[in-house]
C-alpha cells in the first residue's frame, strides 16, 4: 500500500478553525494526502479555497454527494479511502452514514450527530461496513493525557473515587448579549447545532476525558443549565453532577461565558493513594499528588514514561507540543487502522465514544429540562 492515504475533507474551508486543525494535524506524521473535498457549500468559493492551499481542482465537488457518486467510479486504488467530516453538527450524522454505506474510512468531529438515536443508527451502519471510524476528540492524543491514562490503569493513584472536569470558554460573551447577533450562529440554532450549544460543544469533551482517563463509565447524572436570556434556546453554561458507582463521584462544568477564559479545559482526578491533576492550557505538564510525598511533574519525552505516551511525542524534552500535534496524534493511530497495523486501543477515540457522548448530551438536556434531576445514562 502507498504511503500516503488518499484523504477527502468536508467542511473545513475559508477561515475554519477545524478545519486548518484537521489539514496540519494530517500532514504531520506524513500519511495523508488530501485528494478531494467539498471545502464549502458555495462552488465558486470552493474551488477558490482549493486553489488557495493548492489542492488539484480535479476533484473539488459541487457537493457531497457528487463527491461520492464520482469517487465511486474511480478504482478503489485511486479513489478516496478516509474522509474528514468537519461541517456544522447537523451534517455528521447524513454524511457518515453515506460514507459508511460505501466503504469509506472516516474521521469525524464531534458531536458525532444531533441525537442518541441518531448514534445508534450510525453504529449500525458502522459495525456493517467494517471500516474505521475515529471521532476526533482532540484532547485525548496530548501525550500527558495518555500517561495519565496508562498510570491509572496501573493502579498509580489506587481506587479513584474523586473527579473534577471543567471546560470554560468566554468567546459567547461578545455574541449572546445582542439579540440580534445570537439569532446568526449556528451554534445557537438547534436546527444546526443540535440540542445543546455549551454542553455539546464543549462539555462533552470533558465528559470524554473522564471516560477515556479513568476507565470508568459515567452512569448517571444530575444537570443544571444556564440560557441567559428567555428567547435564547441554547445551554451557554452548566454544572453536571456526575455518578460512575456508588463510592466514585464527581462534577463536570462547563461555560461558553466565563469572562475572561479562553480554552480551559482541565481535569482532577483523585484516588486512595494519590491524583492527577492537567490543564490544556499547559499541556505538557502532568501533576501526580500525594498526601504523603512531595508533588511529582511528568512531562513529554523522558524515557519514564509510556510506550502510548511516547509515540505521540514528536520531540525530545523540552520542546513544547500543542493542539495540532494532539490531533495529529489521532490521525496517526487512525492511519495504523487503515492500514491494518497494530494499535493501542487509546490512541483514537471510536463510534463507542461517539455513542456515548450523544447520551450524555441527551442526559443533561434531559435532567435540566425534568427539574435537575438525576437521569440514568442509557448505555
Amino acid at each position: 500500500m502507498p504511503k500516503k492515504i488518499r484523504l477527502g475533507v468536508l467542511g473545513g474551508g475559508g477561515d475554519s478553525l477545524i478545519g486548518v486543525l484537521h489539514r496540519v494535524a494530517s500532514h504531520i506524521n506524513d500519511n495523508y494526502q488530501i485528494v478531494g473535498a467539498v471545502f464549502n457549500p458555495d462552488f465558486k468559493a470552493n474551488k477558490a479555497f482549493a486553489r488557495e492551499i493548492d489542492v488539484p481542482l480535479d476533484r473539488i465537488y459541487e457537493d457531497f454527494d457528487t463527491m461520492i457518486e464520482e469517487e465511486m467510479k474511480l478504482p478503489e486504488s485511486e479513489r478516496i479511502q478516509v474522509c474528514s467530516v468537519l461541517t456544522p453538527n447537523f451534517l455528521h450524522f447524513p454524511m457518515a452514514k453515506k460514507l459508511l454505506e460505501n466503504g469509506f474510512h472516516v474521521i469525524c468531529e464531534k458531536p458525532m450527530t444531533t441525537t442518541y438515536e441518531e448514534a445508534k443508527i450510525l453504529q449500525k451502519a458502522h459495525n456493517k461496513a467494517g471500516t474505521v471510524f475515529a471521532l476526533t476528540h482532540t484532547y485525548t492524543g496530548y501525550p500527558m493525557v495518555r500517561q495519565m491514562r496508562e498510570m491509572i490503569k496501573a493502579g498509580a493513584i489506587g481506587k479513584i473515587h474523586k473527579v473534577d472536569a471543567r471546560y470554560y470558554q468566554g468567546w459567547i460573551n461578545e455574541i449572546i448579549h445582542d439579540k440580534k447577533k445570537r439569532s446568526t450562529v449556528w451554534r445557537l440554532d438547534p436546527k444546526k447545532a443540535g440540542i445543546s450549544s455549551c454542553m455539546g460543544d464543549i462539555g462533552v469533551h470533558a465528559f470524554n476525558l473522564i471516560e477515556y482517563t479513568t476507565g470508568l463509565q459515567v452512569k448517571s447524572l444530575l444537570c443544571d443549565f444556564n440560557y441567559l436570556y428567555k428567547d435564547n434556546k441554547m445551554d451557554v453554561d452548566g454544572t453536571v453532577l456526575i455518578r460512575m458507582d456508588d463510592y466514585v463521584k464527581g462534577v463536570i462544568r462547563g461555560s461558553q461565558v466565563a469572562t475572561g477564559e479562553e480554552n480551559g479545559l482541565a481535569i482532577a482526578i483523585y484516588g486512595s493513594k494519590g491524583a492527577f491533576r492537567w490543564e490544556q492550557e499547559n499541556p505538557n505538564f502532568l501533576y501526580k499528588l500525594s498526601d504523603t510525598e512531595p508533588t511529582q511533574v511528568y512531562k513529554p519525552g523522558h524515557a519514564y514514561n509510556s510506550k502510548l505516551s511516547l509515540d505521540g511525542t514528536k520531540l525530545p524534552p523540552g520542546h513544547p507540543e500543542g493542539i495540532f500535534d494532539s490531533m495529529a496524534n489521532i490521525y496517526l493511530g487512525a492511519a495504523k487502522a487503515i492500514r491494518g497495523k497494530k494499535y493501542n486501543d487509546g490512541e483514537f477515540p471510536t463510534m463507542n465514544d461517539g455513542v456515548r457522548g450523544m447520551d450524555f448530551i441527551e442526559a443533561t438536556v434531559a435532567s435540566h429540562k425534568d427539574g435537575n434531576v438525576w437521569v440514568k445514562l442509557k448505555k
